[in-house]
């Protein structure tokens, strides 16, 4: 992919939607592109998060290993994916385990490099704040919405 394909593709995405060129360009010039071969692990449930992944092409399995030591498969993402996101604000565990089911190209966005972008540009850290707010006010609303079947 090119440079402007990477910037077309980031602009789909929730996380990049209303980002001028300028900061989207940003992050598609200082990302990470790489191949994942088939059956090749992309990231281990548990093991610390430090970059978020958009899948240009190709799919992954999402899977993870329950207390009983049993994998089960929860999600497959696919091309135009962004996966780890919350990895780019803050230091957490992946909660799954990436395997690659075909081979499947990825940009590796870096936390230095997200926290880059909203230091030059503090209308992306706003743009971030309103979008994790709404985000949380969502998960809330859903949660609220569920407490009948636990009362």
């Amino acid at each position: 992919m090119s440079l402007s394909d990477d910037i077309h593709l980031l602009s789909q995405l929730p996380l990049f939607k209303d980002m001028n060129d300028d900061q989207l360009r940003l992050i598609a010039f200082g990302a990470d592109r790489r191949v994942i071969a088939a059956g090749q692990m992309l990231f281990r449930q548990g093991s610390p998060a430090e970059s978020a992944y958009v899948i240009t092409s190709g799919s992954l399995e999402l899977s993870v290993t329950g207390a009983d030591g049993m994998g089960r498969t929860e999600a497959i993402a696919g091309a135009g994916a962004l996966i780890s996101e919350l990895a780019l604000i803050t230091l957490v565990e992946r909660k799954f385990t990436a395997i690659a089911r075909e081979d499947t190209a990825i940009i590796r966005i870096t936390r230095a490099l997200f926290h880059r972008l909203i230091e030059e540009y503090p209308s992306a850290a706003r743009l971030m704040e309103s979008r994790i707010r709404d985000s949380i006010a969502d998960l809330a609303a859903q949660a609220a919405s569920q407490f009948h079947r636990f009362s």
